[in-house]
């Protein structure tokens, strides 16, 4: 996967998280959540020849209707929760967990897919497309067995995104949509017994509307914690 090129300004985030709660909201939240990563990071690139690990799907905090869409062979299913930092962590965990020889590449990316929110005008399925390798690169790593497997997720709201959501409340009403961090580290394993591992984080916007089911609205660039 290309390496993430972050902007600067914390301040951008607020303004750009406040302002873009429209049909550009996932537009204007990337690069206000990349302006807030910025400050003192180093961007990460998740190993192309290294891999990424049978799935474990997240286990689902509520019992109820499965959401609609064909679940792909090997790709976690969205949990049933209201809680942002919950559901971030599950669909890290997804996107960073999974196992060449079991799934192909378009089945891996129309199961992430269904994650994302029902409302279009929020939903940014290009963010979650960009964040798995290519076909032809994919093809590659079945080639070698990877495979890969996150642990230890940890998932926090941002201080930026705390602050700009207390100088004006009202925002997260018009859309629900709270941006989550998830740091965490994805063991790697391929033919041959080779094995590594790697550090990485990546910030979400998840929308948590009242009496629903939290949904995936985009993906920030993935960074170094």
């Amino acid at each position: 996967m290309p390496k993430s090129r972050l902007s600067s300004g914390r301040s951008v985030f607020g303004r750009r998280m406040l302002i873009g709660l429209g049909v550009l909201l996932a537009a204007a939240l990337l690069a206000g959540l990349a302006a807030r990563l910025a400050g003192g990071r180093h961007g990460d690139r998740p190993a192309a020849a290294a891999p990424t690990a049978p799935v474990r799907p997240a286990p689902a905090p509520t019992a109820s209707a499965e959401p609609p869409g064909h679940a792909a062979p090997g790709v976690a299913r969205p949990p049933h929760t209201n809680s942002p930092t919950e559901y971030a962590t599950a669909f890290a965990r997804t996107l960073w967990s999974y196992d060449t020889r079991a799934v192909d590449q378009p089945a891996f990316v129309g199961g992430l897919r269904l994650w994302l929110t029902p409302e279009s005008q929020y939903a940014d399925g290009a963010s979650v497309a960009a964040q798995v390798p290519d076909p032809v690169l994919w093809s590659r790593m079945r080639d070698t067995g990877q495979s890969s497997t996150a642990r230890d997720l940890e998932a926090h709201l941002p201080d930026a995104f705390r602050q700009a959501v207390a100088q004006d409340p009202g925002a997260l009403s018009r859309a629900y949509v709270y941006a989550v961090t998830v740091t965490g580290t994805v063991d790697v394993a391929w033919s041959g017994g080779g094995r590594g591992g790697e550090s990485r984080a990546i910030t979400l916007a998840v929308q948590c509307r009242p009496q629903q089911d939290c949904a995936l609205a985009a993906i920030a660039p993935t960074v170094h914690p």
